[in-house]
């Protein structure tokens, strides 16, 4: 092999490390489920889902330019095939998306029951104060 052959090889070798560090990262899709969801209130929960918005938002964005990208290497790589490479083919951003939306989901249950606990405590607190009667008065009026 030349000089010049390795060089090539080597700018070629080189050319694809770079590129493929631009490929994107792994998936890193959020437990539905988590250790501490047992301990969560209804305020806890909100605001785990505000949060959650905020990321799905973000990962849209992310998910469009990752797109842009694709779109423009793939074009790119017919003159330079190396640039193909490149592309992001993990979908890193739906698949946290679709984790974040199943993790909504849960946490919209969660919500339900602790409301529901929530409920049922007051009921059962009132009827043994004797309070049976105006807690079905409040009830049937707020609702």
């Amino acid at each position: 092999m030349s000089f010049r052959g390795f060089l090539e090889m080597a700018l070629a070798v080189a050319s694809a490390v770079v590129i493929s560090a631009c490929m994107g990262r792994a998936p890193n899709p959020v437990a539905v489920v988590q250790p501490q969801d047992q301990s969560l209130d209804c305020t806890a929960i909100y605001a785990e889902v505000a949060s959650n918005n905020q990321k799905v938002e973000q990962l849209a964005r992310d998910q469009g330019w990752k797109t842009a990208q694709n779109v423009a290497a793939g074009v790119a790589g017919f003159v330079v095939p190396v640039l193909w490479f490149g592309m992001d083919w993990q979908g890193t951003a739906g698949k946290e998306a679709q984790a974040l939306q199943a993790r909504q989901q849960y946490l919209g249950q969660l919500a339900i029951q602790r409301a529901a606990a929530e409920h049922v405590r007051r009921v059962v607190e009132c009827c043994a104060h004797g309070q049976g009667r105006q807690f079905s008065a409040r009830a049937s009026s707020s609702g």
